[in-house]
């Protein structure tokens, strides 16, 4: 692990694309300001381990849990159908077309 330390306003640079920045320290916590692209993930560590959790746990679901989590996306013989229309003001995007 590298340690380097920064006062506030300073800034650390993470190859091209990432700068850390120290925007203000109060106490024993320290507030850092993120730079970074937008198809860089940026999360605390906490939710980062929870958003991986849930994703291993989904990626176990069998086809019954699956179809219980979205009952429209199967049909009993295994054929996808399709999802009902989403609604938007009580009209779907179809009606929304017509209407246009």
């Amino acid at each position: 692990m590298l340690v380097l330390s920064r006062q506030r306003d300073q800034t650390i640079m993470i190859g091209d694309d990432i700068e850390l920045t120290v925007v203000d320290i109060r106490g024993d916590k320290v507030r850092i300001g993120i730079t970074a692209p937008a198809r860089i993930a940026v999360h605390r560590k906490e939710v980062y381990d929870a958003i991986k959790r849930e994703n291993e746990q989904a990626s176990c679901l069998g086809k019954r849990e699956l179809t219980a989590v979205r009952p429209h996306a199967t049909d009993p013989r295994g054929q996808h159908t399709k999802a009902p229309a989403t609604r938007v003001h009580g009209r779907s995007a179809d009606q929304r077309k017509e209407s246009a």
